[in-house]
């Protein structure tokens, strides 16, 4: 090690940890609403109080009124596997991988479902020909790879006039990209990325076309209580108000509700774009200032402005342990290595909750721990 001086300003908020992600700024625990707290969640208030938290999703997400949003069980995931093992087997399936949920989604259908999909991939970095995807198949793919750093760029690659369903884990993508409503049949995200939500709880939106699949077929394989949708062959609708499959975190609720509503103070869908855009703009510059940083994505036009995938030059799995041991031992900066299955590499979330000034603080604290580690 070179004994060198640490910078001294800090991040104010540190917090880069691509999920759970930093908490909205100005947050605090006292200034959640704890009404509903110790009541049931089928009260009159504990209902409201879900059905509130749908509303603002819709109005800041800007979901339009064709498409049902509900609150489920097992965070991202669990609203994922609820969308694959209700609505997958009807007719061929792809699946679509460039990092490791995309990865996890292949191994549901092969190794659960066993269904046999065509897997379309691409390594780390890359994103896959999307042109080879054929629209008569239901299509699952992450909207942006969390742990790669790559994002599809727009929704113009989903068929219009598909026969088959697009399913989207729109987790890091969500409040910080476009997403083409009219081509989406199922999303799903968690509040702990963009919101800087807590965990634990998943949102599944779900369009016409999806609808339609849940009320005219039924699977061949059981489904457990937790993903049931639909009941004699109707779709169970007051989930979709509110009513949740299995008793939710009240507090989770409530946490989630003063991120949507700092959003929506904040102007909205256009603002909390704007925030990462301008995250991942001022990344950048770090970037292209330090010939030992790079971009895991190395295409601008499907480069994540949210999960933010970095190359250290030479760096091992072991070096990264350290570089990011060293920043948040001196509180710079936490959990920003790379995800364990990814290359050797930096994570800096850049998603609205970040303040700019904290992304911009973060570049000579880089420098310091390359100093202090090469």
């Amino acid at each position: 090690m070179t004994d060198t001086t640490p910078p001294a300003r800090k991040p104010a908020r540190p917090f880069f940890s691509s999920g759970p992600c930093a908490k909205p700024p100005g947050w605090s625990p006292d200034k959640l609403a704890t009404e509903s707290l110790g009541r049931s969640h089928r009260s009159k208030l504990g209902k409201a109080r879900l059905a509130y938290c749908i509303d603002l999703i819709r109005e800041v997400l800007e979901v339009p009124e064709t498409h049902l949003i509900g609150i489920v069980p097992g965070s991202d995931t669990g609203a994922v596997e609820m969308a694959m093992w209700t609505m997958l087997g009807q007719r061929p399936v792809t699946t679509i991988a460039w990092e490791s949920f995309g990865e996890g989604w292949v191994t549901d259908a092969l190794k659960q479902l066993k269904i046999d999909p065509t897997v379309i991939r691409a390594d780390y970095g890359e994103l896959p020909e999307l042109a080879q995807v054929d629209w008569s198949h239901d299509v699952v793919f992450t909207w942006n790879g969390t742990t790669s750093g790559v994002r599809v760029p727009d929704g113009d690659w989903i068929a219009s006039e598909r026969e088959g369903l697009s399913i989207a884990d729109a987790t890091s993508a969500v409040f910080a990209q476009d997403i083409a409503w009219d081509k989406t049949d199922v999303l799903t995200f968690s509040w702990q990325k963009v919101l800087g939500g807590e965990g634990a709880h998943g949102v599944l939106i779900l369009g016409p076309r999806a609808v339609e699949r849940l009320e005219s077929y039924t699977p061949e394989w059981p489904l457990p209580k937790v993903f049931r949708l639909t009941k004699g062959g109707k779709l169970i609708d007051g989930i979709f108000r509110g009513e949740t499959i299995n008793t939710p975190s009240m507090l989770a609720v409530e946490d989630a509700i003063f991120a949507l509503e700092w959003g929506k103070a904040l102007g909205g869908l256009s603002a909390m774009k704007a925030r990462a855009d301008a995250n991942a703009a001022a990344l950048d510059k770090l970037v292209q200032d330090r010939d030992w940083l790079g971009h895991l994505a190395a295409d601008p036009a499907s480069r994540s402005n949210t999960s933010v995938c970095l190359t250290v030059e030479g760096a091992d799995t072991d070096f990264i342990k350290k570089f990011a041991a060293l920043l948040e031992q001196h509180d710079a900066a936490y959990d920003i290595a790379g995800y364990r299955d990814a290359p050797p590499g930096l994570r800096i979330w850049c998603g609205a909750t970040v303040d700019t000034a904290d992304i911009e603080a973060l570049g000579p604290w880089l420098d310091w721990a390359w100093a202090e580690l090469s």
